[in-house]
This record gives structure tokens, C-alpha cells and sequence, in this order.
């Protein structure tokens, strides 16, 4: 009875400090989306400022170099505290990370939001996880946190939810830690709803296509582009950031050379594919022609700005990809424009990441839950291509419970 006591009350304890990080997500998560929105407006009202990216870049390495000691690692960080390898991530990591992010939107880098947005979230966790009895409950906070992070940013709490259960393994899930991120990802998302952060998708009205041969067909060669072009993208940002550190030791000289190239290329493009590119997304979301060519040009200097040391997100830029690949293959799939976007959107996102299930939700939690059936296969035919590669450092989770950094009891290993 003592121990079933105990058991309840660290329960109740973790549920508390979820519900506590999701509000902190929500909050943090407001401010931090609301500030991308004005400085990307800034800057789209006044193009010549991407001039000033080299030297955005070179304040960022300078404020990194001073005061961030390993806040630069970013999500590393999260990763290593879930294995506890460390104890908490930061806390200086959160006006390090938000600041950085601001100054490279406001001057055109091709980065996003979400990373940031989750690293800051597991940041302000950290000063809750000394209350928690156990590495386990400090390591299913950390997910909540990470849910809350993605919910109150996105909007879309339940696949933030699987989201960060899939994050840290590959091909397996903590199930122990749903209601902890469940808890923090709708507390966060009502949160940054409430002080004003909108929710991002459009509900579709194209009819659901019937799972037709020659559908089935269009959705195999939808699901195998997007998973080869999130593939690709790993490919790029890890391969980008071993040639550029290796080309260009010097941290200054390479973030401002990048930032020179990306500069031109956003004054010569009229800022097509600078900063989170939604005029990419809302084009193929509504049936426009795009280029050929944008998937990929979005997608290669997404890649550059991160490897050289631009803060930023790279969600915001897989959905992007994703949604002018689908809108350039759905005149040749003979499906509707709209709809093909929208699964190419979730698509490679969910081979960029890695995951599975947390691709399928935002598409139905976006767009609508009626295309469950095009988005799973999509969805499945996309992971199975992406050759198990994530943008982020992932290890499955028998491999943790082989070194002995996570203590798992036998019933959540099944």
C-alpha cells in the first residue's frame, strides 16, 4: 500500500508538472512564433535588410562564442538529457536560441521555427525536474515538454503527442509517457490559441479520391518522392555541415559566406525561398502552379543556412518542401493539386523526422480527417523510403537500455 502511495503521488506530481510546462510552452511559444511573424514582415516589407544576413550570422556566432558555452548543440542537448547523459538542458539556451532565431528570420535565412521551439520548452523543464522522484519521470517530462513545444507552436496537439514519443526511438514507442504529453501538448496549444498564435493548415474540400488502382498507384509514386526528398535533405544537412566545417574551420568566415551566398540569392529569387516560405505552402495549398525547381531550391538552402550555423527550425521547411513537390507531381498524378500538397506536407515531414504516425495526425489534424486513408499511405510508403535516416541524432531504444542510460521496467520494453 506504501508503495502503490508513492506510485500515485509522483503520478499526480508528474501530471502537475506537465500540466505547469504546458502553460510555460504556450506562453514562450506565443511570444517566440509572434516575433518570427513581425521580424519576417519587417522584412518583407524592407527586402535590401537580407543584405545585412553576413553580418546577422557573425552576431550570432559572436553571442554563441561569448555566452552560449554548449547552447549551440540545440537539440543535442535534448537528446542527451533524455538519455540522462546530462541533467537538464540550459536554461541561457532560451534567450540564446529564441534571439538567434529572430535575428536570422529578420534577415533572410531559410530556417524555421519548431526546433527552437522544443529546445526552449525542454530548457524551462529542466527547472521543474529536480522535483521528480526518478530519471524516468524526469525523462518523461522532457517528452511532455517536447510535445508541449511542437503543440503550442504548430497547433496540433495530438500529433505533437507522437511526436515526441517517436523522437527519441526509432521504431518504438514509450507509452508510459502518453499522459504526461498528452496533458502538456493540449494545455500548450489552448494556451498559445488563447494569447493569439493561429493555427497553420486550411481544411481541404476536394472529394476524398476512392482507393482506385490507378489511385493507389498516384499515392505509391507520391509517397516514394517525398520520402527520397526528405532523405535527401538529411543527406544534405549532415553532409553540408562535415564539408563546411571541414572547408571553412573558422565558425565567423563561414557563417558570413553562406550568408553572403543566401543574401544574393534571396534579392536575386525576390525572397521566394528566405525564412519560412509560406507563400510556397498557401500557393500549393491552393491549387497555383509553383516552378519545378522550388521543392528543391527550398530544401538546398534550408540545408546551407543550418550547416553553417543559422538558427532555426528544419519542420517549418520539410512542410514547405513538401507541399511544392506535392503541387509540381499532382498535375502529373491526376490528383487534386490541393490534396497532393497537403500529403507531400506531412509526407516529408515524416521522413525528415523519421516517424510515422506523427505525420499522419498533422495531416488530419490540418487538413482534415477525411483523407486518413491517403495520408497513412503516403505517409507509410515515404518512411519505409526514407532508409531510416532523421535530421535529428536518433538511437533506438533497445540500444538505451543496453548502455544502461534509460531504466525501463520490463512491461514498457514490450
Amino acid at each position: 500500500m506504501r508503495e502503490k502511495f508513492y506510485a500515485m503521488g509522483g503520478s499526480t506530481l508528474l501530471l502537475a508538472c506537465s500540466a505547469v510546462v504546458g502553460v510555460m510552452a504556450g506562453v514562450m511559444d506565443a511570444v517566440f512564433g509572434q516575433g518570427i511573424l513581425f521580424c519576417t514582415s519587417v522584412r518583407e516589407a524592407q527586402p535590401l535588410l537580407m543584405l545585412l544576413l553576413p553580418a546577422g550570422g557573425a552576431l550570432i556566432c559572436f553571442c554563441y562564442d561569448r555566452f552560449g558555452g554548449d547552447c549551440r548543440r540545440g537539440m543535442g542537448l535534448v537528446f542527451e538529457t533524455a538519455d540522462a547523459r546530462r541533467d537538464h538542458v540550459p536554461v541561457r539556451l532560451i534567450p540564446m536560441a529564441v534571439i538567434a532565431t529572430w535575428i536570422t528570420h529578420l534577415f533572410g535565412g531559410s530556417v524555421g521555427r519548431e526546433g527552437v521551439a522544443v529546445q526552449i520548452t525542454a530548457s524551462a523543464a529542466g527547472l521543474l525536474m529536480p522535483r521528480l522522484p526518478d530519471a524516468r519521470a524526469r525523462r518523461h517530462l522532457l517528452m511532455a515538454a517536447v510535445a508541449a513545444g511542437f503543440a503550442g507552436l504548430f497547433r496540433t496537439p495530438v500529433a505533437a503527442i507522437f511526436f515526441a514519443m517517436e523522437l527519441f526511438h526509432v521504431g518504438m514507442m514509450e507509452y508510459a509517457a502518453l499522459l504526461p504529453t498528452a496533458v502538456a501538448a493540449f494545455v500548450a496549444s489552448a494556451v498559445s490559441g488563447a494569447l493569439g498564435l493561429a493555427k497553420g493548415g486550411v481544411l481541404l474540400t476536394c472529394a476524398v479520391p476512392e482507393l482506385t488502382f490507378p489511385t493507389l498507384g498516384a499515392l505509391l509514386v507520391l509517397g516514394v518522392a517525398s520520402g527520397l526528398a526528405g532523405r535527401l535533405f538529411v543527406f544534405l544537412l549532415h553532409g553540408l555541415r562535415d564539408r563546411l566545417g571541414k572547408l571553412l574551420p573558422n565558425a565567423y568566415l563561414r557563417i558570413v559566406l553562406v550568408g553572403a551566398v543566401v543574401a544574393v540569392f534571396g534579392l536575386l529569387t525576390a525572397g521566394r525561398y528566405n525564412g519560412l516560405s509560406t507563400g510556397l505552402v498557401n500557393a500549393a495549398l491552393a491549387g497555383e502552379s509553383l516552378y519545378a525547381w522550388d521543392w528543391f531550391f527550398k530544401l538546398a538552402l534550408t540545408a546551407l543556412c543550418l550547416a553553417a550555423g543559422y538558427q532555426g527550425g528544419e519542420v517549418a521547411p520539410l512542410f514547405a518542401v513538401g507541399a511544392a513537390l506535392g503541387a509540381v507531381l499532382g498535375g502529373f498524378l491526376g490528383l487534386p493539386l490541393p490534396l497532393c500538397a497537403a500529403l507531400a506536407y506531412a509526407a516529408v515531414f515524416g521522413a525528415g523526422t523519421n516517424t510515422l504516425v506523427a505525420p499522419v495526425l498533422v495531416g488530419m489534424e490540418l487538413f482534415g480527417g477525411q483523407y486518413f486513408g491517403c495520408f497513412f499511405l503516403v505517409s507509410v510508403v515515404a518512411y519505409a523510403c526514407n532508409g531510416n535516416h532523421s535530421i535529428y541524432p536518433q538511437r533506438s531504444l533497445p540500444d538505451l537500455w543496453k548502455d544502461g542510460a534509460v531504466c525501463a521496467p520490463e512491461e514498457d520494453k514490450l
